[in-house]
């Protein structure tokens, strides 16, 4: 594909934002909790600092009413208000809001947006979901603001990796400026955090191998091998005979995807104050999670205050991951088209979600719903291969969320949902017919 074209127009609505944006004395930042939202904020206040510009950010898990009745209570009549990773699909609701609007996101848009710049990767051609991240979009603005923000790309990257995307076109256009300015290194391994081998391997959730979450295998399973220590020290021939024997684990099962995941190239960011991109990205996500937007940001703006505290929580809550990984593969039931659980109170919906679809069963999708107190939390998962078949879950969550009185909505191949309590079945029973329609039998059972 030939993304020269499309790259050019995305650069000219960045342009068209960075106008905007320089134009205003103080901005008003509303941007997603994920390790993209928290990346995405990261870039554009290190930007707007370096113009001297004034800004007031608030990390938030969603955009609804609440967020824009707090956007219109706090913002002053002449400020800016700037939506990044969020704001594409919640035209409707952030119409309310009478200050000028600025959209950075790459979600897909719905309706006509307020703003009077979306940058958006769709409206030049190109998938969101899977070529640039909302931060990525947002490293865009930031390169058109000032060229030195090279320096950011690797928060664009970490971004990205959250994401799960492909580094092509897009991404790996912002992957290359990165690697020739020296903000990124790219070295061959497991795509895992540093630290101690057996630590690592036991806590971290992906890749989910059959030894994930027990020490004994995986002690077994190093002594095989020979190797002990440290990640980041082991030499090419010790990195080489890891990721094959983990490849030989994934192969009985995971997707293709979920493969070239585990192993491939690995980013180390130069210009940040955790290096290694699957350690940073895993810090943000727990940032999010745990109401610690503020934290998470802070880290991105390379103050290390916090981040010995956000790294042994980080630790904790991939530990947490993984047990409830485990428990929700035992609650796990299946629909025509879909996979699905049905849980209260249960974290990572999300991880457990991802891990089944990539690790566990890649022929359908997968639905985790979680009630916490009165409200009902959806996160759904496909695979770019169901995805080129025909899946969109962001239309069935959606339309399903819509038939019971809920939101839903996101990209083709990961989206969410917020339902009310009492409408899970019903709402599993509408995406399991809307899937069924998108991905034909003979698909399914391919």
């Amino acid at each position: 594909m030939n993304f020269n074209i499309e790259m050019q127009k995305l650069k000219e609505l960045a342009r068209e934002a960075a106008d905007i944006i320089e134009k205003h004395d103080h901005v008003r930042i509303i941007s997603h909790n994920d390790a993209d939202g928290l990346t995405s904020a990261g870039i554009i206040c290190q930007a707007l600092m370096r113009k001297d510009i004034r800004f007031h950010t608030t990390i938030v898990p969603r955009l609804d009413r609440s967020v824009v009745d707090m956007v219109k209570a706090s913002a002053a009549d002449d400020d800016l208000v700037l939506f990044c990773d969020m704001g594409s699909g919640q035209s409707e609701i952030i119409s309310e809001i009478k200050q000028d609007i600025v959209v950075l996101d790459h979600h897909v848009p719905v309706g006509k947006t307020p703003a009077k710049v979306l940058v958006n990767p769709h409206l030049v051609g190109i998938d969101g979901a899977m070529h640039i991240s909302g931060s990525g979009t947002t490293f865009f603005v930031a390169m058109e603001m000032e060229p030195a923000n090279i320096d950011l790309a690797g928060l664009a990257i970490a971004g990205a990796i959250g994401d799960k995307q492909l580094f092509s076109t897009l991404n790996g256009h912002i992957l290359e400026e990165a690697v020739n300015a020296e903000v990124v290194t790219v070295k061959k391994g497991l795509r895992i955090g540093d630290g101690d081998l057996a630590r690592v391997l036991e806590y971290t959730p992906e890749p989910y191998l059959d030894i994930t979450g027990d020490r004994e295998k995986i002690d077994n399973f190093l002594d095989i091998l020979g190797l002990h220590g440290n990640i980041e020290d082991l030499d090419p021939d010790q990195t080489k005979k890891l990721t094959s024997a983990v490849a030989l684990k994934l192969a009985k099962h995971a997707s293709p995807e979920a493969i070239d995941a585990a192993i491939g190239d690995v980013y180390i960011l130069n210009k940040e104050i955790v290096h290694n991109v699957y350690d940073l990205v895993a810090i943000l996500n727990t940032c999010g999670k745990a109401d610690k937007g503020g934290m998470g940001l802070s880290i991105c703006m390379k103050n290390d205050t916090h981040l010995a505290e956000a790294t042994d929580m980080a630790m904790s809550h991939q530990i947490s991951i993984v047990e409830n990984i485990k428990k929700g593969m035992n609650m796990v039931k299946q629909g025509k088209s879909i996979g699905y659980l049905i849980g209260e109170e249960m974290e990572s919906t999300g991880m457990i979600a991802s891990t089944f679809v990539r690790y566990v069963n890649p022929e359908m999708p997968f639905v985790a719903v979680n009630q916490v107190e009165d409200l009902v939390k959806v996160s759904a998962r496909g695979t770019r291969a169901l995805v080129e078949k025909g899946l969109d879950l962001s239309f069935a969550l959606r339309e399903a969320a819509k038939l019971v009185g809920g939101e839903g909505g996101g990209h083709n191949v990961a989206s969410g949902a917020s339902i009310p309590p009492g409408t899970a079945e019903q709402f599993i029973d509408k995406v399991d017919e809307i899937v069924a329609e998108q991905l034909p039998r003979k698909e399914q059972s391919e």
